[in-house]
């Protein structure tokens, strides 16, 4: 790398307000001598890397904004160029949705402004453009008030500015910067209020003022600007290293920008019903997510030296490393230790990446991400990180009970990770008291999954050994991941005994799919009927592959004929569903693993997967054991999967379509236009017009060779299409199938708890409202205070929730989880959701789960 490549991009690394003890001002300098004395040789590279790391490194925004300016001062031409550059990246960014590049760039031009490069006036009707359109977009006269998500995220883009450039706006021209504050206040008071009820990390079920008593992102970070605009723009976590060069800046020339466009929104439904308008708003708010759900995990003492505009500011900076640096977690976790604010905030970048990790819809990154981002701080900070980790844990496991079934998930999944890093270590005599626990609360439930996951990523006898200081945990141990073939012993039936023998060595004989079907058809099914071949076959296949994932794929692929001529309907494939069941009872994830794998090989249906997901046997388990919900969420995954794989698959043909059509017309045309343009030939010694046979020849192949093209890729898209077309009703059938099946087992359960389903916790003690607190106090780091309140408000010596209201809680809860994951695909089934499932008859609280998890209007 160039020396003034490295000194760009490292600039500010060692500097005290980055972590180091170098001088900005300084490193400033030597910077912007060295680029300048490039600027006639490499000017265009320097101009595109300087806005390269403007935009992926934009906790140094405020060096760079410094560093542009100094350089106005020598070559304003090539400023200029970076105005304009930074304008049409802006625009290319609002019209092709892409968020965090409108956001950064509008930070980076509000930091020019400061650096004088860029006239305050300018930046002023950037803000007035957005501010319109968000103003119009939520005006139910003139807008479209479901897309207020993007109205809203037009409103955040300008408040994020103000951080790092209100105190100049307010210097310079007073009276434009009290408009917008102005504007936006009238916005404010249009706007809905947001209730995130559906992706809040924590459930209130019965009690939906929990969701809505507090304020909404919007809300609160207008609260902070306001507060921030009150004491005079004064804040610690923004450098202004512009300051130090403020004589020199002021001399030279500020740019103007031309004016922007907001994209065009979707005309409002024509008919302004609920479902109409929640299909929009759902749309909506896909396309300007939510950043971040703050997680109030610590007590206040330990963040309470940080103003709320520091807290917002340091969570920008933040959210924009993990986001940029995601390729690179080692220069991720660096840049995230070496942060440029004046105070500690540990427990802040804790919260933060927890709030990613059970970000819901789902997290921008996949959640192994986050785990490698945790480990990296915690060696880059052993003294201080891994304490505040475990604190987090403790404090989210005291509000298991309230924790969303999704994140509850999450949250067993990175633990269980994270400890697997770490040697499995973790005191577990803290949690030692949920054996005292029934067998369906939360915090047992916890222990147990995470154990179950542990073994998974080691084996039995490592974690045996890692609770050690809590032995009796043993009890909460999985059964060793042995397997329960039936006919091991000698005692067993011997007549199914020997036809299992003898179906196995006609698979070590390598005896082909058809023989198998043969013998089984002629001398198994009449005599014995097809449960006990079913119990033969399914058994004697599964031992073969039993020893390790491999020998199990090849079985599949090799005798799966045999398996799909037995299971040819729905019951024989959930009768088979149940033989693999009860094959590797002792381990999930080989259950699991192996009716996915039959899934994929097309062996059983999804819906054959959801009948057995809701026998008895399995509801029973519902709420005690994650083993039916992994089978189910696998199963709606890889039905989702394919339709979704489908959709990109038509994408990219349809625009082959369009390319090789547009070929095809290219090539008639060159041929047409060679027809029409004889060219001069010598034919027995005299010139005539004649074609050339040579380049008639070479357009006609090219003809044919594009209309053949154009042909086979519209076949393949034809094919494609239809195939999405069974798709598309292969997951209705699934969806409404699994929503009746929801419907029928809480039916009873909910009637017979009516009344006593309530909040298993106090809201206020972990609210997401951003200025509240949990009353939950850490005393040291790694105890848990008396104050400290178990299973969502209970004491540590017992849980007060009975078995079934718990089993209503918990299923209820997971299908919210559900609903959300998959609203995209549900909600084109609304109509028929609502009448063949959420019919009038329906319990209120199956309809509130629904309509939460898809974020449905109640008020329509």
């Amino acid at each position: 790398m160039s020396s003034w490549r490295s000194l760009v991009l490292r600039i500010g690394e060692k500097c005290a307000e980055y972590g180091g003890n170098a001088d900005y001002k300084d490193q400033l300098e030597t910077c912007f001598g060295v680029v300048r004395r490039e600027l006639l040789h490499s000017g265009e590279d320097i101009l595109s890397f300087l806005l390269q790391c403007a935009e992926q490194l934009p906790h140094k925004i405020p060096l760079y904004g410094t560093l542009v300016g100094l350089l106005n001062l020598e070559d304003e031409d090539f400023v200029r160029r970076i105005v304009e550059n930074t304008h049409d990246n802006l625009q290319v960014a609002l019209d092709t949705g892409d968020n965090n590049r409108v956001r950064i760039l509008m930070r980076f031009l509000t930091v020019l402004m400061c650096s004088k490069v860029l006239q305050a006036s300018s930046l002023i009707v950037l803000f007035e453009t957005l501010l319109s359109s968000a103003a119009t977009t939520v005006d139910e006269d003139k807008g479209n008030p479901s897309w207020q998500a993007c109205a809203d995220f037009y409103i955040t883009s300008i408040l994020s500015c103000l951080p790092w450039g209100g105190a100049e706006l307010v210097e310079q021209i007073p009276e434009e910067i009290d408009r917008v504050m102005v504007g936006i206040q009238a916005y404010m008071s249009i706007r809905r209020h947001v209730s995130d009820a559906g992706c809040s990390p924590f459930e209130f079920i019965d009690d939906t003022s929990q969701a809505d008593g507090g304020k909404d992102f919007v809300e609160d970070l207008w609260s902070r600007i306001q507060d921030l605009s009150d004491k005079g723009w004064k804040l610690d976590s923004v450098p202004r290293p512009h300051l130090s060069f403020e004589p020199q800046l002021v001399a030279g020339k500020s740019h103007d920008i031309g004016p922007l466009n907001c994209p065009e929104l979707p005309d409002p439904p024509a008919s302004f019903t609920g479902i109409a308008y929640g299909k929009q708003k759902h749309e909506a708010e896909l396309k300007y997510p939510h950043r971040i759900r703050r997680l109030n995990i610590f007590p206040a003492s330990k963040t309470e030296d940080v103003q709320p505009i520091d807290r917002f500011v340091v969570e920008e900076y933040l959210l924009d490393v993990l986001f940029f640096l995601n390729g690179c977690r080692k220069e991720c976790a660096a840049s995230m230790v070496g942060l440029p604010v004046s105070f500690r905030y540990e427990y802040l970048m804790a919260e933060t990446i927890f709030s990613q990790i059970l970000l819901l819809p789902e997290p921008p990154f996949k959640p192994i991400y986050y785990t490698l981002v945790i480990m990296d701080l915690c060696k880059a900070l052993p003294g201080a990180f891994p304490a505040v980790v475990a604190g987090a844990v403790r404090s989210l496991f005291d509000k298991i009970a309230d924790l969303d079934m999704e994140c509850r998930t999450r949250l067993i999944l990175w633990f269980s990770h994270h400890l697997s890093n770490f040697q499995f270590i973790w005191p577990w005599e803290e949690w030692a008291y949920v054996l005292d626990l029934p067998k369906w609360a939360p915090q047992r439930v916890f222990v147990q999954e995470v154990l179950e996951r542990e073994v998974r990523l080691s084996y039995w006898e490592k974690i045996k050994q890692s609770i050690e200081s809590a032995p009796a945990l043993e009890e909460l141990l999985p059964p060793k991941g042995t397997t329960n073939f039936r006919y091991s012993a000698e005692d067993e039936d011997q007549t199914e005994h020997g036809l299992s023998s003898e179906l196995n060595v006609m698979v070590k004989e390598r005896v082909t799919s058809r023989d198998i079907i043969s013998w089984i058809e002629d001398h198994v099914l009449p005599s014995h009927g097809l449960e006990v071949t079913l119990r033969v076959v399914v058994q004697t296949f599964l031992n073969i592959g039993s020893k390790s994932f491999t020998h199990l794929i090849t079985v599949l692929e090799r005798y799966g004929q045999v398996i799909a001529r037995i299971c040819s309907d729905q019951d024989k494939q959930v009768m088979l569903i149940s033989e693999v069941s009860s094959f590797w009872k002792n381990s999930a994830q080989m259950t699991a693993l192996s009716i996915d794998r039959m899934m994929g090989y097309r062996l059983i249906s999804n819906v054959a997967i959801v009948r057995w997901v809701f026998l008895s046997s399995n509801v029973d388990q519902f709420h005690v054991s994650d083993r039916p919900w992994e089978v189910l969420r696998n199963a709606v995954s890889k039905t989702f999967s394919r339709i979704t794989d489908l959709r990109k698959e038509i994408a990219s043909l349809k625009k082959s379509v369009q390319s090789v059509t547009e070929a095809a017309s290219k090539a008639q045309a060159e041929l047409d236009d060679a027809k029409s343009k004889p060219t001069l030939a010598l034919v027995d010694g005299e010139p005539v017009l004649a074609e050339n046979p040579v380049k008639m020849k070479r357009l006609n192949s090219k003809v044919e060779k594009t209309k053949e093209e154009e042909v086979s890729t519209r076949d393949s898209l034809e094919a494609k299409e239809a195939l999405f077309a069974r798709a598309v009703d292969e997951i209705e059938a699934l969806f409404l199938f699994l929503y009746k099946s929801f419907s029928n087992v809480l039916a009873a359960p909910l009637q017979e708890t009516e009344g006593s389903l309530h909040l298993s916790g106090e809201a206020d003690e972990m609210a997401i409202d951003p200025e509240d607190t949990s009353t939950m106090e850490l005393d040291k780091e790694g105890e848990i205070s008396e104050k400290s309140h178990s299973n969502g408000g209970k004491t540590t010596k017992g849980y007060n929730v009975g078995e079934k209201e718990q089993w209503c809680l918990s299923t209820l809860g997971y299908v919210k989880a559900l609903t959300r994951q998959y609203a995209l695909e549900i909600w084109p089934l609304v109509e028929k959701l609502d009448a063949e499932v959420l019919t009038e008859d329906v319990h209120v609280l199956l309809r509130k789960a629904v309509y939460s998890g898809l974020g449905r209007p109640t008020d329509f």
